[in-house]
């Protein structure tokens, strides 16, 4: 993968973070994307240096058509082009939808959804022959849990968005996937439960554990790598069998 470029939007921390990481790890030449979180960023492209790989954090809006031609610009320059694009950004706010703000429900749409559209968009031009687009969508869309309605339409959006492009990019050995985690034990989601709650949500899964943020970045790692190539237009759920 020396010679092979990855874009991961919003890569500044969280699973975006961990994916950027592995990819780096794995050889690819990394466009870290952030929007607020200027220092996490360059921490994460010094670490990927410091285990020998290059990478370069850029700012941009992914629900900003600009944004988005900004960072394909950057890559471009940089790297000399993008084989890979993983959608990661993106926002989750819990809430009933007879209680939800209707600002914070457009946030969802802006986003998630446009964020991947107006990322696709670019793609279907600016990605080279054999490239690889992952999204990322959530087991939550099958769960129907109340508060999730925002973030699950948004979602659910994002995988019919998914099974859409992997036809229209057809003769160009492109594939298009997105993966759905489940419960994954890592950044505001640790922070913002009590042990109980993560003990009664780690049950959830016969597993009986959540998952480890490395182990969504190792899906996202197959998908792109050599041995994902005959896997196109698939929702991959990565959720230790959770329902």
């Amino acid at each position: 993968m020396a010679d092979r470029v990855a874009l991961v939007t919003g890569a500044s921390r969280g699973l975006g973070r961990d994916i950027a990481l592995r990819l780096g790890r794995d050889g690819f030449a990394t466009v870290l994307n952030y929007r607020e979180q200027a220092k996490a960023a360059d921490e994460v492209a010094r670490t990927i240096a410091a285990d020998g790989g290059r990478a370069i954090a850029v700012r941009a809006d992914v629900a900003e058509p600009a944004g988005a031609q900004a960072l394909f610009d950057a890559a471009e320059r940089v790297f000399g082009g993008v084989d890979v694009l993983v959608n990661n950004a993106g926002l989750s706010i819990l809430a009933p939808l007879a209680e939800m703000d209707d600002l914070v429900f457009d946030q969802h749409f802006a986003v998630n959804v446009r964020g991947v559209f107006n990322m696709l968009k670019r793609a279907a031009t600016r990605l080279r022959p054999g490239g690889r687009v992952v999204n990322l969508s959530s087991t939550a869309v099958a769960g129907n849990r109340s508060g999730y309605g925002a973030y699950v339409a948004s979602k659910a959006a994002v995988e019919a968005l998914t099974r859409t492009f992997a036809n229209e990019l057809r003769g160009r050995s492109i594939t298009v996937n997105a993966v759905a985690p489940g419960l994954v034990g890592a950044g505001m989601f640790l922070a913002t439960r009590s042990a109980e709650q993560l003990a009664a949500m780690a049950q959830i899964s016969p597993l009986e554990r959540l998952a480890d943020p490395a182990e969504i970045a190792g899906v996202v790692a197959f998908l792109v790598g050599s041995d994902g190539g005959w896997v196109n237009g698939q929702i991959l759920r990565a959720n230790g069998g959770a329902a």
